[in-house]
C-alpha cells in the first residue's frame, strides 16, 4: 500500500474534510413518500441508455439506511457532508404543492448531521429535474424553469438556511447542459448543439435569480454554485492544438466562470458558436453575477486535445481510473492557481474530486490501494495549492459510497464504502480507513 504521509503542513488547521453524495445516485424510493418522477427516471426506463440496464428505484436504499449511512460518515471523522436535495421528492411537480413527507426526510438528515458534529452542504440540483416540468414547459429549455428553480430554493433556504452550512444551486451546470442535452448521453437526452447552448444559459440565470430569492428570504447559510471543471491540455504546442484547446477551454471552464465573475461570456467562445450562441434578455448577465460566499469545484482529470491524425494519447503517466479518466494529480494544483490568478474568486471547496476503481473483495476486505493512492496524491497537490496562494478551505471525497453512475448504471464504484447491491450491505474500503486515518491526525493539529 502506498505509504501515509499526513498530515500536509500547509493545509491550516481550521481545514475541512468531507464526503459527497447527490439523491438520484443514491436515495431511491419507498411506497408512499410522495416523490415525484424525475428525468432520470424516465431516462432510466428509456431501452439502451443506462449500461447495465439497470434504475434508481432502490439504488443505495439511501432512503431507509440513512441514520447508518450518518454513522459511517461519523466514523469516517469528516467535518462535513455533501449532499442534494431531490427536487421531485420536496416538490413533486417541480411547481406547486410541497411534499411534507419529502422534506421530513432532509429536516431528519440534518438532525443527524448535526447531532453528529458533521456540518451539512446541500446542493438544490443535481441533475434530477422534475419529469413533469419537463414534459409541461420542456424542462431547462424554457426560462419558465429558472424561476421555478428559485421558487424552490427559496423554499428550502426558509426551511433549512439556518441549519445548514452551504446550499449550492446547481452541480455542474456543464454537464446538464452538454451531456443532458447536446450528447445525449445524460437525461433528458436531447442531442442538439444550440438547444445545449441556451440551456446552459437558463442555467446560469436560474442560479442568480436563485441566489436573490434565498437572500430574500433571509439564508444564513453560505451560498454559491459548484461547477466542474476539466482543464484542457494541448498535446503539442501546434496552432491547431493550442487553438483547440483553447476553444475547449472556453467551452468548459469560462463558459461559466466568465459570466459567474465577469458578467460576460467568453468571446472567442461566442464567435465559435456562431448561430449557436444564447438568445439573452436584457439583465440576464447582471442577474448571474451574483456575489457568492463560497466557490465549489468538482476536477476530476484533464482533457488532453490532439488534432494531430492519428491523434498523440495522453501521456497517463499514473495510469487511468475505471471511467478512463487520466489521473493527473498536479493539474489539479495548476487548475486552483489559474482560478485564483484569473478570476479572485471567493474561498473554494473542492467539492468533489475521486476515482473509479474495480474494486474487490479479498476475505471481507476491499483493498482498494489504487483509491488510496490517488487520495494521498490529490490531497497532496491541494496542499501545494494553498501553499501558493489558493484559498481552499475544505475537500470531499467522492462519493462516500458506491453508487449509481448515471449512464453507466452500478458498475462503476467511486465509494469510499463498498456497496452490495443485493443486501446493501456497506463495506469500508482500505480508502475509507487510510481517509479517516489522514483526518484524524489532521485533527490532531487543531
Amino acid at each position: 500500500m502506498t505509504s501515509t504521509k499526513f498530515p500536509f503542513p500547509s493545509l491550516p488547521a481550521s481545514f475541512k474534510f468531507g464526503a459527497a453524495t447527490s439523491s438520484a445516485q443514491i436515495e431511491g424510493t419507498s411506497p408512499g413518500d410522495g416523490k415525484g418522477p424525475s428525468i432520470w427516471d424516465k431516462f432510466c426506463a428509456t431501452p439502451g441508455k443506462i449500461k447495465d440496464g439497470s434504475n434508481i428505484d432502490v439504488a443505495c436504499n439511501h432512503l431507509n439506511l440513512m441514520p447508518e449511512d450518518v454513522e459511517r460518515l461519523k466514523w469516517l471523522g469528516v467535518d462535513s457532508y455533501r449532499f442534494s436535495i431531490a427536487w421531485p421528492r420536496v416538490q413533486p411537480l417541480g411547481q406547486g404543492a410541497w411534499n411534507e413527507t419529502g422534506f421530513a426526510f432532509y429536516d431528519r438528515l440534518i438532525d443527524k448531521l448535526l447531532e453528529a458534529g458533521i456540518a451539512p452542504h446541500a446542493t438544490l440540483f443535481h441533475w434530477d429535474l422534475p419529469q413533469a416540468l419537463q414534459e409541461t414547459v420542456g424542462g431547462w429549455q424554457s426560462r419558465e424553469t429558472c424561476h421555478h428553480f428559485a421558487a424552490y430554493a427559496a423554499e428550502v433556504a426558509r426551511r433549512f438556511g439556518d441549519r445548514l452550512a452551504t446550499i449550492a444551486t446547481h452541480n455542474e451546470p456543464w454537464c446538464t447542459a452538454t451531456l443532458g442535452y447536446e450528447t445525449g448521453q445524460f437525461a433528458p437526452g436531447l442531442k442538439n448543439r444550440a438547444t445545449s447552448i441556451q440551456v446552459s444559459h437558463h442555467l446560469l440565470l436560474s442560479h442568480g435569480l436563485a441566489m436573490t430569492a434565498m437572500r430574500a428570504v433571509g439564508a444564513k447559510a453560505q451560498l454559491g454554485i459548484v461547477v466542474n471543471h476539466t482543464p484542457a491540455v494541448a498535446a503539442e504546442k501546434t496552432p491547431s492544438d493550442l487553438q483547440a484547446a483553447r476553444i475547449a477551454d472556453g467551452l468548459d471552464v469560462r463558459w461559466y466562470m466568465d459570466p459567474l465573475f465577469r458578467g460576460a461570456y467568453p468571446a472567442d467562445a461566442i464567435e465559435y458558436l456562431g448561430a449557436d450562441a444564447p438568445k439573452i434578455e436584457a439583465g440576464d448577465m447582471a442577474l448571474i453575477r451574483q456575489p457568492m460566499d463560497y466557490l465549489g469545484i468538482n476536477l476530476y482529470t484533464r482533457n488532453w486535445i490532439s488534432t494531430s491524425d492519428p491523434k498523440i494519447p495522453a501521456p497517463a503517466p499514473n495510469g487511468v481510473n475505471d471511467m478512463g479518466w487520466e489521473i493527473v494529480p498536479d493539474i489539479l494544483t495548476q487548475h486552483l492557481i489559474r482560478v485564483t490568478r484569473d478570476y479572485m474568486p471567493p474561498p473554494i471547496m473542492i467539492t468533489e474530486n475521486g476515482m473509479a476503481n474495480a474494486d474487490t473483495v479479498v476475505d471481507g476486505e476491499v483493498p482498494d490501494t489504487a483509491r488510496v493512492s490517488y487520495l494521498q496524491s490529490h490531497l497532496e497537490a491541494v496542499s501545494k495549492a494553498v501553499a501558493l496562494g489558493a484559498d481552499v478551505r475544505a475537500y470531499f471525497y467522492w462519493s462516500l459510497l458506491d453508487n449509481f453512475e448515471w449512464d453507466s448504471g452500478y458498475v462503476k464504484r467511486f465509494g469510499l464504502f463498498r456497496v452490495d447491491y443485493d443486501t446493501q450491505k456497506r463495506t469500508p474500503k482500505a480508502s475509507a480507513h487510510w481517509y479517516r486515518d489522514f483526518i484524524a491526525q489532521h485533527k490532531s493539529k487543531r
